[in-house]
């Protein structure tokens, strides 16, 4: 597919303005576990997911990872862009949790198109307000929600990502999602897997009850 099947404001771009993105964007492959985006020091400019995978996270005060959102297929990662969204200062990491195929279009051409297309700037408007729905709603899960919620609904959530109950995945993995401390991830399953919900094995959990287990998600799926 072509840059212009993914953005629904192409067709109220001036043929001028459609040239410039298609020069200046860009198709890039990232494998698994690479980190496309790091933090402040590096804009990039708008991310989109045609085939994969990614992951939006960020660090906490005490240096623990914590996911904010995901990115799947026709997703559109504007975050990686903060540095031309004026007075938007917010330090976000992506990696790519799968191997993943990106269009990459450059900060100062999206910039340019922003100022001076309408339907861009709010379509852009649209993407932050939706990353930032996200990223309250995560706020309101640490506050407010047990971890053992937290972590049947992420378990829960990836049983149906990978259409499978055996997750391939690792304790400190999980942690690093939920925001949490490794230790602290690991009694919990020992205690799903005393209540027969989950089978632990060496970087493997299967879920044994699904049932059970989405009753204790209740409060943390979406």
């Amino acid at each position: 597919m072509e840059i212009c099947d993914y953005l629904p404001f192409w067709s109220k771009l001036t043929q001028e303005q459609q040239q410039t993105l298609e020069r200046g964007v860009a198709l890039y492959h990232a494998s698994k576990g690479e980190i496309v985006h790091n933090g402040s020091e590096d804009c990039i400019g708008p991310l989109i997911v045609v085939k994969g995978q990614l992951r939006v996270y960020s660090y906490s005060d005490d240096g623990r990872e914590v996911t904010l959102y995901r990115l799947f297929e026709r997703d559109v990662c504007i975050l990686s862009a903060y540095c031309m969204l004026n007075s938007l200062q917010f330090d976000i990491s992506v990696q790519a949790e799968k191997d993943c195929v990106l269009y990459r279009i450059p900060a100062p051409v999206y910039k340019k198109l922003m100022q001076e297309s309408a339907p861009v700037a709010n379509y852009t408007t649209e993407l932050i307000a939706s990353s930032f729905s996200d990223v309250m709603w995560l706020l309101d899960q640490i506050l407010y929600k047990h971890l053992d919620s937290r972590l049947a609904a992420f378990l829960v959530n990836e049983s149906e990502l990978n259409d499978s109950l055996q997750l391939k995945i690792t304790h400190e993995e999980i942690a690093h999602h939920l925001g949490s401390a490794r230790e602290v991830v690991t009694r919990m399953l020992k205690y799903f897997q005393n209540e027969h919900m989950v089978e632990i094995a060496r970087g493997c959990i299967t879920i044994t009850d699904l049932k059970k287990l989405t009753q204790v998600a209740q409060d943390s799926l979406r």
